[in-house]
């Protein structure tokens, strides 16, 4: 399995010695350390095998074979000597599965979800600035997913309070290749027969939710964004807040997990968490949402399978959201035996090699919101109508790309504004001052 925890991604190897430099040039995640080029690595003077032991982790982790990165690197071989080994060499060297084998030696298919090439960030270290991050996602490109394409979405006319324009206006122009426009997204994987048509599927919402009732729904957070050498999790109990606190300041990809140790939830709480490079340059904070909070589970959970910050909601304010105003339950028989795609979606977490435990509630289903800063409104919601149903990442990443350029729009709108207003009051002062 491929943990985000930065000190079993660089394990015992040569690498640990480097952890404080990497912490102070702002190397502090996973996800953004593996996106490290060669002058990256020479600006932090890296030895030639500590290189070759980055490029190795990397490539096990974006295969979930972190397992063998000890054994790799002790080899002292560079990664291109490793991968034109045999077989039977990878096997009684490094004691590599023969399925781990194969996966291994696939040089084009990493265990997570691909984006299309617009989305590809270049191997480089993402710059700490807001300027910066935000010239690598200005210009937005049309998404060719079949995912998107067999997913459920019902147009919503629904009106937002806001101090800005809102996040539905704003996706107004979201067109999707069927030919409809949007202002709100609601989504959903299609509902198969069960039982050969005996057990139907339970219904889903048809309309986003109102912004209204999330705002003010309680959370307590559990845990904060993951960083090198942090502690583990927050100590002091923090009091509850309103969840409109969590994107005041800037979007967020709220993930409602429906139990933290089911093999399904941490693998879609893994595949989006390792896009954390692309959310940060698009200006977006993951948070992770549980209707349940075991402690045991959180830890398991954070930041191994995800890294981002935890947040608990006692109420379960967003899971009724979700379900229209109730919650979204399904019983395991008719739900996930007799279900063919949840059937299909545990064996596709399964293949990530993901641990799972049978620990707290696992009947009520969870989703993703993506909800604009301020009051700005929902912009996306997806529903999980069958056991394990993900968001597609490339869906989530056009529209945190529409909510990009909402807000630098309305940045540049209001600087031509105070521009116009401060040449206009300087035209009337020369003319009353010429007049007299």
């Amino acid at each position: 399995m491929a943990s985000f925890s930065v000190e079993e991604f660089v394990g015992n190897g040569i690498l640990k010695e480097l952890l404080p430099k990497l912490l102070d040039e702002g190397w502090d995640d996973v996800p953004t350390m593996k996106l490290m080029n060669a002058e990256d690595m020479e600006a932090v003077n890296m030895t030639q095998q500590q290189k070759d032991a980055m490029e190795i982790r990397s490539y096990l982790h974006d295969r979930l074979l972190m397992q063998y990165g000890d054994r790799l690197e002790a080899s002292k071989k560079c990664l291109p000597e490793i991968l034109n080994l045999s077989h039977e060499d990878l096997s009684s060297q490094f004691g590599m599965k023969r399925g781990h084998i194969a996966r291994f030696m696939d040089r084009t298919s990493p265990c997570t979800e691909t984006l299309p090439k617009p989305y590809n960030l270049p191997s480089r270290k993402l710059s700490s600035t807001s300027s910066g991050k935000s010239s690598t996602f200005n210009s937005y490109v049309s998404m060719n997913s079949n995912k998107m394409k067999s997913m459920k979405r019902i147009p919503v006319f629904r009106s937002s309070t806001s101090y800005d324009k809102s996040v539905e206006e704003s996706l107004a122009d979201f067109k999707i290749k069927d030919g409809y426009i949007f202002k709100g997204i609601v989504a959903s994987a299609p509902a198969e027969p069960r039982a050969c048509g005996w057990i139907q599927p339970p219904p889903v919402v048809d309309n986003v939710a109102p912004y209204s009732v999330i705002e003010t729904i309680s959370v307590q957070k559990l845990a904060p964004e993951y960083k090198i050498g942090m502690e583990r999790l927050v100590k002091s109990k923090t009091p509850p807040m309103k969840a409109s606190e969590l994107w005041r300041d800037k979007p967020a990809i709220l993930l409602c997990i429906r139990r933290p140790g089911c093999i399904m939830c941490r693998a879609e709480a893994h595949q989006l968490y390792a896009k954390k490079p692309i959310f940060d340059a698009l200006g977006v904070q993951l948070i992770a949402v549980l209707h349940e909070h075991i402690e045991s589970e959180v830890k398991d959970f954070w930041p191994r399978y995800w890294g981002g910050v935890v947040v608990f909601d006692q109420g379960m304010g967003f899971f009724k959201a979700l379900g229209g105003g109730k919650l979204l339950k399904d019983k395991f028989i008719s739900g996930f035996v007799f279900n063919p795609r949840a059937i299909a979606n545990y064996k596709r977490a399964k293949a990530m090699g993901i641990e799972q435990n049978f620990k707290g509630e696992g009947e009520i289903k969870g989703g993703l919101f993506i909800v604009g800063r301020e009051r700005t409104g929902i912009a996306y919601e997806f529903i999980e109508r069958n056991f394990g149903d993900w968001a597609p990442v490339t869906e989530v990443i056009e529209i945190c790309t529409q909510l990009q350029n909402q807000q630098l729009g309305q940045e540049e709108s209001y600087k031509s504004e105070r521009e116009y207003e401060y040449v206009h009051r300087f035209s009337e002062f020369t003319t009353s001052d010429s007049k007299k």
